[in-house]
């Protein structure tokens, strides 16, 4: 299994909790993002800046990723394309996206999306805390227990 990280909007509580876990397993893991993103130093991480450009990195991110990788993503048109090359997707506050709810997630996000390209004010995502990153670690924690 290959660790893929999309460094766009990764959140810094998030950094040291994936360091330990691919430095304890030894996870290959990829960072790729447009600009240069450190989550620290690891014989196991190859950080891979992509050019400028929307959906630069999570087409990246889909090229390489084979069946049984995982990819930690807050983009849930990103975690849909994982999913059907039957990878894992986690996101930044502990959601494990699988063929039984991606389309659900995609289908609000695209909702919301349309209500606010029609003029509606809405909220954004909630900030990011640490119940967001112990969610987070839980998770990954359970994931990697069950499939690595």
């Amino acid at each position: 299994m290959t660790l893929f990280i999309d460094g766009d909007a990764f959140p810094n509580l998030l950094k040291p909790i994936i360091l330990k876990a691919i430095e304890r397993l030894a996870i290959p893991t990829k960072v790729i993002a447009n600009k240069k993103i450190y989550i620290g130093q690891s014989k196991h991480i190859e950080y891979i800046i992509v050019s400028q450009g929307a959906d630069e990195a999570d087409h990246h991110i889909v090229k390489l990723c084979n069946a049984y990788d995982l990819v930690i993503t807050a983009d849930i048109p990103l975690a849909d394309r994982i999913i059907s090359k039957k990878a894992h997707a986690i996101d930044h506050r502990g959601e494990l996206y699988s063929v039984d709810n991606i389309k659900q997630y995609l289908a609000m996000r695209n909702l919301m999306e349309t209500i606010r390209e029609s003029g509606e004010m809405t909220k954004g995502p909630k900030a990011f805390g640490t119940k967001d990153a112990h969610a987070f670690a839980n998770q990954l924690n359970a994931f990697l227990a069950k499939n690595n």
